[in-house]
C-alpha cells in the first residue's frame, strides 16, 4: 500500500461538535503522515493549514504565522502529495470549479484532495477566534466568533477535501478548504475564490487512516447527541 492513497485524519468533525477541542496530537506527529493538510490547533484557535511539510496558523488577527511542531490539534487532516488528476484552468470560480470537478469525475462516493497553486483575482476566508486554554464552548458558539478576510491578486496554495456526504460526521461532507499565500501574509478557510491561473491537483484516496484520542479521557467518557450534529458541522463550516 503506498502511502499517497492514504488519507489520514486525526479526530473527528463530530467530536468538536459538543467542544471536545482539546489537542490530542502534535504538529510534528501529524506531519509524519502527510506534507499537505489542513486542520485547527487546540481550543479551535485559527486555520491550519500544511504546505510542503510546514504548517501556517491564519489566525482571527489577520496574521498567518509557522506553526511550531509541538502545538496540537483536535482535529486534522494531512497527507502525501500525489496527484491523480492534473488540470490547467484560467478563469474559474469555485463554483464552477466544483461542478466541474464532480461531474468530470466519478468521485462522489470517495476522499480526495484537491490542491491549487495560482493566481486568485480574488479570494474570502473566514478564521476562527478560538481560545487555547479550556473550558471550550461547543462548536456552535465558537464558531459564531469568526473574523473574516478578503484579498485580491494573490498568488497562494489552496489545500482541502471532498468527504462523500456517507461521512458527515467523521468529516464535514463535501469541500473543505484552506488557503495561505505565497508570502505567507493571508490565509484562512475558504468562502469563495475566482481563480485567474493555475495548476489545479486532484488526489484521490483509496485509505481512510482515522486516528482517535483514545488517551484522552473526556473524549473516552463523552456521550453524544446526534440530532442536530449534521446541520451544526455544515453551519460552522460555511456549508449552509
Amino acid at each position: 500500500m503506498d502511502k499517497e492513497d492514504t488519507l489520514y485524519q486525526h479526530g473527528t468533525l463530530a467530536l468538536l461538535v459538543p467542544g471536545l477541542l482539546t489537542g490530542t496530537l502534535t504538529i510534528g506527529e501529524l506531519l509524519e503522515h502527510g506534507d499537505y493538510g489542513i486542520g485547527t490547533l487546540q481550543g479551535l484557535d485559527g486555520e491550519l493549514t500544511l504546505v510542503d511539510g510546514v504548517g501556517y496558523l491564519a489566525q482571527s488577527d489577520g496574521n498567518v504565522v509557522t506553526v511550531d511542531p509541538k502545538e496540537t490539534v483536535p482535529f486534522a487532516n494531512a497527507h502525501f502529495q500525489r496527484a491523480t488528476d492534473k488540470l490547467e484552468h484560467t478563469q474559474i470560480t469555485k463554483a464552477a470549479l466544483e461542478k466541474e470537478i464532480m461531474q468530470n469525475h466519478d468521485y462522489e462516493n470517495i476522499f480526495f484532495a484537491m490542491k491549487i497553486h495560482g493566481v486568485f483575482s480574488s479570494v474570502r476566508t473566514r478564521v476562527v477566534a478560538g481560545n487555547r486554554q479550556p473550558p471550550f464552548k461547543p462548536l456552535a458558539i465558537v464558531a459564531q466568533n469568526q473574523e473574516l478576510f478578503s484579498a485580491e491578486n494573490v498568488t497562494g496554495t489552496l489545500v482541502g477535501y471532498y468527504s462523500p456526504e456517507l461521512f458527515q460526521g467523521v468529516a464535514s461532507a463535501g469541500f473543505h478548504v484552506h488557503f495561505v499565500s505565497d508570502d505567507h501574509q493571508f490565509g484562512g478557510h475558504i468562502l469563495d475564490y475566482a481563480l485567474t491561473q493555475g495548476t489545479v491537483e486532484l488526489q484521490r484516496f483509496e485509505n481512510l487512516d482515522l486516528h482517535l484520542p483514545v488517551h484522552d479521557s473526556t473524549y473516552r467518557k463523552h456521550r453524544f447527541d446526534y440530532d442536530d450534529m449534521s446541520a451544526v458541522i455544515r453551519s460552522a463550516e460555511g456549508n449552509e
